[in-house]
Parts: structure tokens; sequence; C-alpha cells
């Protein structure tokens, strides 16, 4: 651990949120997870260590062990887990769940005012101001923003940007200057993004990287005039067959779009865009919606399909490409025998045709039809291979997806060619279920690009590879943490994990436009590389005019040295942003995932943030720092404070935490005990956090809250659907008066229901007043023992007793909710923001944001501001006396 350049990383866990899609597909495992130091200072080494003991942590087989295996690739699949439980839980949700709530939110009365996005600003993941142990800065992956999980682009300048969960959004420069063009959907979670032979603009909803915030979709959409217009729900393709699923690729061929979805193949006529959707294959149909085993809880795995190939010769000769990336019976590659679907058993080749080496699957073809390559993630290699989950790439030189295929990388040769990649157990493809682009130059058959961790790039039809966009600039000689060097002699390069990748033109050039975690990067086709192989001409196009930032937290603070307030907030794999006072360009001062923050509302540089699984890191500077550190440890601006329940496992994927309402220097965080600190960011060691109530074995924090010494505590446990349990723990910060909130079981009509517990909101004129929001659906969506109705309760007694206050309330999952100084109600919610104003009970909507899930709502240090981070489309802002 000696070389600093060895000590930093960008975790690559995606963490929690949606948009307004629908309901996330859980994992199919409950994949084991570490204990590490957080943010950047994680070693590689420490990872492909523990990732040693974690094979066999995704084996749907092994989903009854819970054990920590540790491994960071699996942490993303246990994210997912966690994020869909608290919407799931107790039962599964009917398809229509999130549809049905839109309409409730859009009919209700909407208050004044409008929302203000103060993130839409550059935001410099290398800015040279945070240098600090436990900051990316220096990587390389310059300006950045959220998840693109499709890309798409034309020979006209055009390009489109297909988000995660911030909606599509549209260049008329090759990239750059950005315009949302999906606001009026009712999703924006993007699963594929393509222009078809004439021009139009397809869009699937539903991403399907089956990670945490993946979320299902409203269906397929068309736009005639991508050039000029936005999408509709007047330009849904079908009916409503593919509502709540997933899509990973629209293809084309015969006069049909074909859809890969996570319930089955579809098929519906490319010119006539009326009518429903065919059913083409679905591996098992019982379990698909309306079938005799709709309700089992591995249904939604059970129907993945990933890709489909067809034959440019014969457009009737068409290969799907079916299987859950963990592993199942059905996965394989299947075609049209005498009219039915059979599955291919030999003649491929080298690409594997058993279901134990066919899981996540993304096909290419060439613009001439002589070429088709494929990329295979292997479920036996995820579950047995330290190193990847990588079976390889695939060439088919007949141009037919019938093959025969040849091998042409492995997860050695891609990682000889440059990669950052080299430790054993953290090498390319370790997350290629996750991780998948492909695409071919159309001016030559043998230029590809193949996206996994990083972008690869062969000319020779897979002779030879170059990564020509590494993870990150970390680990190779040119590297420097010298803020007057950024990145030493490094070229800029990508951020990790990719996506969605297109190839267009711009003033008569070809670009390669990269989507992920990061946002979205393009450079020359025909562009230059250094002596290693690395590109030296990728752009960040992320400009600030494209903000799909997903904040799952936000800290407001006082800038006590330029005035006005610093706003920070965590992230899905981009740390935490900082945007003080003065600032034109945001920066970031913590790497990897952003869980919660707190901010000192009387000085905003006193920040904590919370990486993944209670893990903490305090500052009382804003971690700047310049680098100094790596010579002189002391010279750390930034400190690890976790509890001991991130060294024991015993605290959820995002972990609740809190600073008493009355008092900034009381925290209290959440995992299996019931944690408190009275050193405020002046703490410097986890050995002063005290374990004031032990919750259980099996229990886990969902959500904590203080205020003048009272403590108010939500757990689950079980959190999954099998036997799911919550409740809720009163107690003092002191220790004292601990004890159980008796809630019935069942959930009855004006009781608590048997959910999951999200949120408390406490007066700060009474302790013993305080709300509670509750995440899922009533149950009338949910089949599930208690599941209730509601989502916003009351108690005047200090939580013994709760009345129901929902009313009008949207059935919707209920994130997070604040007192007004006024005595109203906010509540963050996934389709947005409503508030009850004082003296009424019923609710409105607050202002018109986009579809997208809204985690957490904060007020500004004077009370008049609220602040709504938003997982897909940046903070927000708006007057609290605009909320009435």
């Amino acid at each position: 651990m000696s070389a600093p350049t060895r000590r930093r990383r960008w975790l690559t866990t995606c963490a929690i949120t949606a948009t307004a899609g629908l309901v996330a597909i859980p994992a199919s495992a409950a994949p084991g997870r570490h204990d590490s130091s957080p943010f950047g200072a994680r070693a590689l080494a420490r990872l492909a260590a523990e990732r040693q003991q974690s094979v066999g942590a995704m084996s749907p087989k092994a989903k009854e062990d819970d054990g920590d295996d540790g491994n960071e690739a699996d942490e993303i699949a246990e994210g997912a887990d966690q994020y869909a439980e608290a919407r799931t839980s107790p039962g599964i949700v009917a398809p229509g769940a999130y549809g049905a709530a839109w309409t409730s939110l859009t009919k209700l009365p909407s208050t004044g005012g409008s929302w203000r996005n103060v993130t839409d600003l550059p935001y410099n993941s290398d800015d040279p101001r945070y240098r600090d142990i436990d900051s990316n800065s220096s990587g390389g992956s310059g300006n950045v923003t959220g998840r693109m999980a499709a890309m798409a682009a034309d020979d006209d300048g055009y390009v489109y940007a297909g988000s995660a969960g911030g909606g599509v959004w549209r260049s008329r420069s090759g990239g750059g200057h950005w315009q949302p063009i999906s606001d009026r959907l009712p999703s924006q979670s993007t699963g594929a993004l393509t222009l078809d032979g004439g021009g139009r603009l397809w869009l699937g909803t539903g991403e399907a990287t089956t990670n945490a915030d993946a979320y299902l979709g409203s269906g397929v959409y068309v736009l005639s005039d991508p050039h000029h217009g936005s999408f509709s729900t007047r330009s849904r393709v079908g009916g409503h067959e593919l509502e709540s699923t997933t899509i990973h690729e629209l293809r084309f061929g015969g006069g049909k779009v074909w859809a890969a979805t996570s319930e089955g193949v579809w098929s519906h006529s490319a010119k006539k865009l009326g009518g429903a959707w065919k059913l083409e294959y679905a591996p098992n149909p019982d379990y698909l919606p309306g079938g005799s085993k709709a309700d089992d809880p591995d249904a939604a795995y059970k129907n993945i399909t990933n890709d489909i190939a067809i034959d440019p010769k014969n457009p009737a000769k068409v290969v799907l490409a079916v299987g859950w990336r963990s592993g199942d019976d059905y996965n394989g590659f299947y075609t049209r025998v005498n009219g039915t679907w059979t599955r291919i058993t030999s003649g491929f080749g080298d690409l594997p045709t058993d279901a134990d080496n066919v899981g996540s699957v993304t096909f290419a073809r060439s613009a001439d039809g002589s070429r088709y390559y494929a990329i295979d993630q292997s479920p036996e290699q995820l579950n047995t291979n330290p190193d990847s989950g990588l079976e390889g790439i695939y060439v088919s030189r007949s141009g037919s997806p019938g093959g025969p295929w040849t091998k042409i990388a492995d997860y050695q040769g891609l990682a000889a060619s440059g990669s950052a990649l080299t430790d054993p157990g953290y090498m390319p493809g370790v997350q290629a279920w996750y991780n998948q682009f492909l695409t071919v130059d159309p001016a030559d058959p043998e230029h590809v690009y193949a996206g996994l961790e990083e972008v690869y790039e062969t000319k020779n039809g897979g002779s030879s590879w170059s990564t020509v966009g590494p993870y990150w600039n970390f680990g190779f000689p040119c590297w420097s943490i010298d803020p007057a060097k950024q990145t030493g002699d490094c070229n800029p390069t990508t951020h990790s994990d990719q996506h969605g990748v297109a190839i267009g033109r711009y003033h008569g050039r070809s670009f390669v436009y990269a989507g992920n975690d990061g946002g979205v990067y393009k450079r020359p086709v025909d562009g230059s590389q250094d002596s290693s192989g690395h590109a030296t001409d990728w752009t960040s196009l992320n400009d600030g005019t494209i903000d799909t930032l997903q904040y799952y937290s936000v800290g407001v603070g006082k800038d006590l040295d330029h005035g006005g307030v610093s706003v920070t907030g965590g992230l899905q794999d981009n740390g935490q942003s900082v945007l003080r006072g003065n600032d034109k360009v945001m920066g970031s001062n913590f790497g990897g995932d952003g869980g919660d923050t707190l901010t000192d509302p009387a000085n905003g540089c006193d920040i904590a943030e919370e990486y993944v699984y209670l893990s903490v890191q305090v500052t009382q500077n804003c971690a700047v720092n310049d680098g100094s550190w790596v010579t002189d440890p002391s010279k750390a601006t930034s400190y690890n404070v976790a509890p001991a329940d991130n060294a024991t496992s015993e605290a959820r994927f995002i972990a609740p935490l809190a600073a008493d309402a009355k008092n900034s220097s009381t925290w209290v965080a959440g995992g299996r005990h019931i944690w408190v600190q009275t050193h405020g960011y002046a703490i410097r060691s986890g050995a002063e956090w005290k374990s004031v109530y032990d919750l259980g074995e099996g229990h886990t924090a969902t959500a904590v809250a203080a205020s003048g010494g009272k403590v108010y505590a939500a757990w689950c446990g079980p959190c999954n659907n099998q036997g799911f349990a919550r409740g809720i723990s009163v107690g003092n910060a002191d220790g004292t008066g601990w004890h159980d909130i008796a809630l019935p079981a069942t959930g009855t009509d004006g009781t608590v229901p048997n959910r999951y517990l999200s949120g408390f909101a406490v007066d700060p004129k009474n302790a013993d007043h305080v709300y509670l929001t509750v995440n899922g659906f009533s149950r009338q969506w949910t089949e599930g023992p208690g599941a209730g109705v509601g989502h916003v309760f009351e108690s005047k007694d200090g939580g013994t007793t709760w009345k129901d206050i929902s009313k009008n309330f949207p059935d919707v999952p209920a994130d997070s909710a604040v007192v007004t100084p006024n005595g109203g109600l906010a509540v963050g919610t996934d389709l947005g923001v409503v508030s009850r104003a004082p003296g009424r009970t019923s609710w409105q909507r607050v202002g018109s944001l986009p579809a997208v899930a809204v985690l957490q709502v904060k007020l500004s240090p004077d009370g008049r501001t609220l602040y709504a981070a938003t997982h897909g489309r940046g903070i927000y802002t708006i007057k609290v006396s605009d909320c009435d």
C-alpha cells in the first residue's frame, strides 16, 4: 500500500434510485461485500484479494447465502437487491403501478413557483482543489454527469444520449449544448436508443443493466423528427404490452422492430405503429404477467432476453440471445426451426451455446453485412473466476449470426492491451454483466469498439486490441497528483463502466460517442493513440447543459469563505459534488459512490460523506488538498470514522445517517445498532461512536432521525419479500429509554403498513411530533402480508401511535420528508415532490419536475428554500413559500 497511485478507484457500485420508470428488477442473489476503507483510498490489490474469496456469490443457487463475500462487483447486485426490496416488499408489485401513480400525481393541484436546477453547470471530477486521499481527482475523467445507458448519432451532427434516470437529451453540435427531449414521458429510464434507416429515433424505456437503479419503463416510443421534436405519450408504439419491462436492445429487420426485454422478445411493424406487440419468444411464459407463476419470487429472472441478431442477407434468419446474467437453465441462443424457436446446440464455432456460459450478450454487425460481432458474459465465469466474468468477444466472418463464430478477445488479452485493470481479482470484464457495448465503424468492418469497464478498440478485426479508454490514469507512469499537471503526462480518459455507444459525423468527420457511468465522451473514429495504446483525444461532452446526476442526498451549509451557501451531495459512482458560493464549476471532494450527506448548516465546509454500508468520511475544510498527503500522510484533510457495523457487515447498502436537528454535534447512524457520536465534525475515529441500542440479530436500520436528544429509528429484517418484517424503535441519544413500538403485523387500514419505512421528519417545535414516510406500493399493487395502504403517517406521542394522513397522496414510494418552518410538510417521492400546507389535510404537487425520483429533501440554513436531491436530474430548489 506504499504506492499512492494504487490507492484510488472509482467505486462502480451502482447505487440506489430511479426515474419515473417502474419498479427495479431485484438482484437474484444476496451477494456479499467488503467493509474496506472508503472512496478512492480502496486499493485494487485489496479488491482483488476480496474477490478471490467471493466467487459464487452471484449464483442464484446461493440466494440464501448472505455471507460477507467481499466483492465490489457483487456490491452492485446487492445494492440492486436492497433498492428493490424497499419498493417491492412484502410482495411482488403488479405491472402498471408507476403509471397509475404518475397519472394520480399529475391530477393533483399544483403549487405556485418553479423549481431551479442548481447543478446545471460543469462538474469536474478532476478538480485540482480537492486532491485529498479520498478523492479521485487526477484520475483523468474530467467533467462528468449521471450514467448514460444508450447512445445514438447521425451524420448531420445530431447526438442523442439516453440516461439511466434523467431522460433523453439531444445535441445539435456533435455533442454539448444539450436539450432534454423526453420530459413529457412517464418514464425517464432509458434502455435502448437507436435510429432506424429512415432517420426516426426509437426509445425503449426501462434500463436493462439489472443494477441497483435500473428501473422498468413504460414501453417503446418513436420520434419521427428527432432533429426538432420531442417524445410524447402519443408517440408510443403498440399498446401496453411492454409496460413494466426493461428493454436491452431494439433491432430492425424485415420491416419489423424487435425488442429484447425482461419479459421475452417482442416484435412490431416498423411502419404501422398502432396495434399490439407480438410476443416472439419467452423461455418461461408461465412466469409472465397473467401466467400461473407470475407471483413467484423468481418471476423477474425467468424471461430475461438480451439482444437480437438479424441476418442482413436473409431477415427471416434471426438469432436471439436469451439469459439471466447469473445463470439459469434457459440461458442460450435460439433460432427459428420449422416455425419454432429452438435452442442452438451445435455449429456455432467458438461462441458457447451451453446455459452455463451464455449470460449477458451484445451483438453488432458491420454496415456492409460482412461481419457480425458479439460479447458474451458467462455465468460460469462470474461464479467461479475471481478475475472476470467475460467469456469473450467473437466474430462471425460469414456475416451471418448463425456463425461460425471465432473468439477474438478474452480478458487476459484485453488486460495486456494497455488496460488499467491488470491485478488478479479485478480484470477486464469483472462486471461484464453490467458494462457492455459493441459497435462497428460503418466505413470499416474490421474496426470495432468494445466497452466493458474500459473502452477497447481493434482496427484489424480482433487480431490486436488497444485500451483506448483505460479505467483511470492511476497506476500508469504518466500519472501525477500535482494539480499544476492535472494528470501528469497522461491524456484524459473516459469515466469507467461503459453502457452505450454510437458513431456519427460532424462537420465531415466521424466520431465515436461513449456513454458510461460518468456521462458522454467522444473522440475521432480515426483518432490517435500513445505508445501504450491509450487514446490521446477523448473529449468530455458533459458541459453542464446536460444534468443527469444521480443524487442520493443533499447537504446545505453557509459558505463562510465566499458568501451564500455550499451545496453538497452524494452521487452514484461520481463521489460527492461540492458547489460553493462563488463556483462556476462544481468539484468532487470524495470519490466512489456517495450515500448520505451531513453538512453543518453554520459551516458548509464541515461535511460528513457516507460511502456504502455505513462507511463515513469527515472533513472540516471541504477536503481541500493539493495532494501533499502522498508524501506526508499527516496532511490528509479527511478521516475515516465509520461505526463498527461497517466492519461487521451489519448495515444496509445505503445506511441512514442524521444529525440532531437541535445539535449538529450529535450524530445518529443506523446498522444493526443505533450509533451515536457527540463530537460532530471534529470526530476523527470510528471508536468515538457509541452503540445506544441493538435492533436485534437480522434487523438493520432503514431510517433514523433525532431532535433534542430524542431518537427515532426504523428497521427491517428480513428485508426481502420472504418473511419481510419492519419496526420502529425510539429512545434517547444518551442510551436511555429505548423501546420498540408495537406495530400491527398486518398493516390494517389506518396503521403503519408492513412495508419499507423510509424516513422520519421531526417537528422542530416538538420532538414528540413526528412524521413517517413509507416506501413501496399499497395493497392494490403489492401482494404480500400486511402491505396495507398509505405512505405518510403522523405521531403526536413520540411514535407510540400513528395515524395515516395520506388522504389523496399518490400511491407511489415515499422516500424522504421535511417539516417546513410554518408547519407544512414536503415529501420526496419516486415521481417528484408533494406537499401539505399548514392546517390542510390534502396534498398538492410541488411545481412540475419531470418524472424523476427525489430521494431526499432538505431545507436551507435559513429555512426559506427547499432542496430536492433527484436521482437523475441533479439538485433542484424552490422557495418554501411556493410549496404551500
